[in-house]
C-alpha cells in the first residue's frame, strides 16, 4: 500500500514538472517575442519560419532529428552524473574519444562483416568515452579533485590529443585534418536518403530506455541516487560512495562516447578534427531542462534540435539574427531551471520531498 502511494506521488511529481516546463517554455517564447519586436522584426514571421524550419515538411523534421541525436546522448551523460551529485563537464572530450575510437577500430578491421563491424564500432566508442571519464571519477574518489575542474581540463586534452593523432598518424590525403572514410557496411543505414537521419535515432531511444531502467529499476541505480542525495548517509547504509563515483562517471562517459560513435557512423562517416559545435556543453542545458530524467532529456533534446533547425531557417529566410534564438534558448533554460536554482541559492529542499 505504501509503495503504491509513493508511486502515485512520484507520477504526480513528473506531471507537475512537465506542466511547469511547458509553462516556462511559453513564457520564454513570449519574452523572446517582445525582444524580436523591439529589435524591429516581425514576430509572426520569426516564429512561423522557426516552426516551418523545424517541422514544416519531412526534410525539415529529419534535420531536427539529426540535430537532436547527439544531444540525447550528451544530455543523458550529464544527467547520469547529476543523479550521483557529479557535474560531468567533460562530455565534449568523451564524445571526441568515442568518435576517434569508433573510426580507428573500424578502419583497422574493415574486412569484418557488417553484423560484427557496427557493434564493435559502437562498443569501442562507449569504452573510450567511459575510460576517459573514469579517470576524473577516480581522482574525485581518491584525492577529492573536483570533477568540474578535471573534466574541463580533460576536454582540452581530448580535442587537442585527437587532433595530434589525426595529423601525425591517421590523416587521409588532402588539406583537411581527417581520416579516410569508414566502409559503407560500417555506416548506420539512413532512414531517408540524403538527409543524414540514420538508425542512430533508434540507438538514442534505446539508450534512454536502458538508462531509465538502470536508474529506476536496479540496485546500482538506487546506489547512484543514494550517493547523489547524501553521500554520508549512503556510506552509513553500506554503500561505497567512492566506488559509485567512479562507476557513475564511467557510465556517463560511455554514453557521451556513444554520441561520437553515432556522429561518425551516421553522419560524417569519418573523424574530422574539431567536428563538434559544442554538443557536450549543450548537453548540460539539455540535462537541466530534462530535470535529469532520461525521458525528460529526450524531450529537451528534441526541443533544442527543433530550435537549432528552426533557428537556421529564421536566419536564412526571415533574415533574423540567430543570436535572438540563442537568447530564447537561454530564457527557456533559465525559466525551467528556476526552481532548482532557487533551492540551491536558499539551501532549501523541494516541498514535495519534505511532504513525502
Amino acid at each position: 500500500m505504501k509503495n503504491k502511494v509513493l508511486n502515485k506521488i512520484k507520477n504526480m511529481s513528473c506531471w507537475t514538472d512537465l506542466i511547469y516546463s511547458l509553462f516556462a517554455i511559453v513564457v520564454a517564447f513570449i519574452i523572446g517575442a517582445i525582444l524580436i519586436k523591439i529589435s524591429g522584426y516581425s514576430v509572426k514571421t520569426a516564429y512561423t519560419t522557426l516552426f516551418n524550419g523545424a517541422f514544416g515538411n519531412t526534410y525539415n523534421f529529419t534535420q531536427t532529428l539529426v540535430k537532436t541525436i547527439p544531444l540525447i546522448f550528451t544530455g543523458l551523460a550529464v544527467a547520469i552524473g547529476f543523479q550521483s551529485g557529479l557535474l560531468n563537464i567533460g562530455a565534449e572530450g568523451q564524445l571526441y574519444w568515442g568518435a576517434f575510437a569508433t573510426t580507428i577500430i573500424i578502419l583497422i578491421f574493415p574486412g569484418l562483416p557488417a553484423l560484427i563491424l557496427i557493434p564493435i564500432g559502437i562498443i569501442a566508442g562507449a569504452l573510450a568515452g567511459g575510460a576517459w571519464a573514469a579517470v576524473p571519477g577516480y581522482l574525485k574518489a581518491k584525492t577529492g579533485a573536483h570533477e568540474v575542474v578535471t573534466t574541463i581540463m580533460f576536454n582540452y586534452i581530448a580535442t587537442l590529443g585527437t587532433t595530434f593523432l589525426i595529423k601525425n598518424y591517421f590523416k587521409a590525403a588532402g588539406p583537411v585534418d581527417q581520416t579516410a572514410k569508414i566502409p559503407e557496411k560500417a555506416r548506420l543505414p539512413e532512414l531517408m536518403a540524403n538527409t543524414g537521419l540514420s538508425w542512430a535515432i533508434f540507438v538514442g531511444i534505446a539508450t534512454v530506455i536502458v538508462i531509465s531502467y538502470l536508474l529506476n529499476r536496479t540496485s546500482l541505480g538506487y546506489d547512484i541516487k543514494a550517493v547523489g542525495e547524501n553521500a554520508s548517509a549512503a556510506e552509513y547504509g553500506g554503500i561505497n560512495s567512492k566506488r559509485i563515483t567512479v562507476i557513475t562517471m564511467a557510465i556517463s562517459g560511455a554514453v557521451a562516447g556513444l554520441a561520437g560513435s553515432m556522429i561518425v557512423m551516421g553522419v560524417l562517416h569519418r573523424f574530422i578534427t574539431n567536428f563538434s559545435p559544442g554538443y557536450g556543453f549543450t548537453g548540460i542545458a539539455v540535462a537541466v531542462m530534462g530535470k535529469n530524467r532520461p525521458w525528460g532529456v529526450l524531450l529537451a533534446a528534441l526541443l533544442f534540435g527543433a530550435l537549432e533547425a528552426g533557428g537556421m531557417s529564421m536566419q536564412l529566410f526571415a533574415k533574423i539574427p540567430k543570436d535572438l534564438m540563442t537568447v530564447v534558448q537561454g530564457l527557456v533554460i533559465l525559466f525551467v531551471a528556476a526552481p532548482s536554482l532557487y533551492n540551491i541559492i536558499t539551501g532549501s529542499k523541494d516541498t514535495k520531498e519534505v511532504e513525502v
